[in-house]
């Protein structure tokens, strides 16, 4: 039986809020660290922290956003007496919604907004007299740890600014009166995550 172009609609509508909530769902720990490292809330964004200095945290995710697709897609099929391969065949293009605004909810993460967000939390590249550049190169798995990295950075006394520039590159214009590499490579946060000065 051929589907109308009502019901077609209706597919693409109802695969859009699943796939977007599943895109968007495992990712509201590294969201609410982020706002709450905005709104000045230290105590909680200190036990965000935790998780997001696990390597693979965002991987992770990533894979908890495809399974919460699943379940979606099951519950819909099912909903609709229509769980075996012909009705998912189907309901292709729900499913192609479903599972392709989970894709394009993390991709967006990953490449715009965690980016931007490192970027915002290193502040405005201020370059004088008094102050040198150092580029490291942090072994982070993907862009989802750079807000943390960064943040860290700008937290120690004597960083003026820093820029991240994917995938692992941290650009960091420093006090050499107030604080030195050595310093720098010390942090905490590289203990987690690998750092070397790029040449």
């Amino acid at each position: 039986m051929k589907e109308s172009c009502c019901q077609t609609e209706q597919d693409k509508k109802h695969g859009f809020l699943p796939g977007l909530v599943s895109g968007l769902l495992p990712h509201s720990v590294c969201i609410g660290f982020i706002i709450l490292t905005i709104i000045g809330t230290t105590t909680m964004a200190g036990v965000l922290k935790k998780l997001l200095l696990v390597p693979f945290f965002f991987e992770t995710l990533v894979a908890l956003s495809l399974i919460f697709a699943t379940i979606s897609a099951i519950t819909y099929l099912g909903r609709n007496e229509l769980l075996s391969f012909a009705g998912a065949k189907r309901k292709w293009k729900y499913l192609l919604v479903l599972y392709g605004t989970t894709i394009l909810v993390n991709l967006f993460l990953f490449t715009v907004v965690f980016p931007y967000v490192a970027n915002k939390a290193g502040g405005a590249s201020i370059l004088s007299s008094q102050t040198s550049t150092l580029t490291l190169r942090v072994s982070i798995p993907c862009s989802g740890h750079a807000p943390l990295i960064s943040q860290e950075l700008k937290n120690l006394s004597g960083i003026e600014s820093v820029a991240f520039v994917s995938p692992n590159l941290f650009k960091v214009n420093y006090q050499p009166l107030l604080v030195s590499p050595k310093q720098i490579l010390s942090l905490e946060v590289f203990k987690a995550f690998k750092a070397t000065v790029q040449k």
